[in-house]
């Protein structure tokens, strides 16, 4: 927490050092020992130590037999309720669900939020898997590139012209040969977008994976989310894409109209 002028606010310091700590602890890197969290946050031996036992007796990380840590309980506890508590998730979650009874497929809810370097990228809010014994799951509390995803794109396309280019400001990162690596190439994609009201990602992320997605609007029609449809490319072509992109952007279309949304 800081003023205005960027200093930090009397008291704040340790809180600030914790969440720190804390935020360390991705899917990349779920445990960590105590000399690597010094060299991750750059604080002092003594103080990392000091706030890791904190963390480790309200339950926040709990330290395995081989000395690391690696997050707690409580941390799961806390992550539920905010799940709870978000208006978009539960207005989201029957209608996410029907999708995915629809199609047979996976299907996600996510939004754009920035990881720890200040990269914008997706996190899977809520998942409904499908019926399919061979499926593609994101798994809740997923993060994913922006340019790469078709929920991404959907939001993206959505954002005011500032953010878009924040996120060509970071290198547009090849992940397959269909991927869209460079900004040309990502906007003319997202005029497209704009157009038709949805996205469609075909082996953009990884090869084999198929998904098409569009976006969620709230009242002050500003993009929030988007909902994504997801199966392989053994079942789904981008013939299969475009067919599920009008179905979610009816979907979302309903969602956004529960969150206050109207059509201009």
């Amino acid at each position: 927490m800081e003023h205005t002028n960027g200093t930090a606010i009397p008291g704040t310091q340790a809180i600030l050092r914790g969440i720190q700590v804390l935020k360390a602890f991705d899917d990349h890197q779920p445990e960590w020992t105590l000399s690597e969290l010094v060299e991750k946050t750059k604080l002092n031996k003594t103080t990392v130590f000091r706030l890791l036992s904190a963390l480790e007796s309200e339950g926040l990380v709990r330290k395995s037999a081989d000395g690391g840590y690696r997050l707690g309980s409580e941390i799961i506890a806390l992550g539920g309720r905010a799940m709870r508590a978000n208006q978009l998730r539960t207005v989201a979650h029957d209608p996410l669900r029907e999708l995915a009874r629809q199609t047979g497929e996976t299907t996600t809810l996510e939004i754009i939020r920035p990881a720890n370097d200040g990269r914008p990228t997706t996190l899977v809010i809520d998942e409904t898997l499908g019926r399919y014994r061979v499926g593609i799951n994101q798994y809740i509390g997923s993060r994913l590139p922006v340019h790469a995803t078709s929920t991404g794109k959907a939001m993206l396309a959505f954002h005011p012209e500032p953010f878009i280019k924040e996120v060509i400001r970071w290198k547009l990162k090849a992940l397959t040969g269909r991927t869209l690596d460079t900004a040309a190439e990502l906007r003319a994609e997202l005029a497209e977008i704009r157009q038709r009201g949805y996205a469609i990602a075909a082996g953009e992320l990884e090869t084999g994976v198929m998904a098409a997605a569009a976006p969620i609007f709230d009242h002050m029609n500003e993009v929030q989310a988007a909902i994504s449809i997801v199966g392989p490319t053994i079942r789904v072509d981008e013939t299969q894409l475009h067919d599920w992109g009008a179905q979610v952007k009816q979907t979302t279309r309903e969602i956004s109209f529960l969150l206050g949304w109207r059509q201009e």
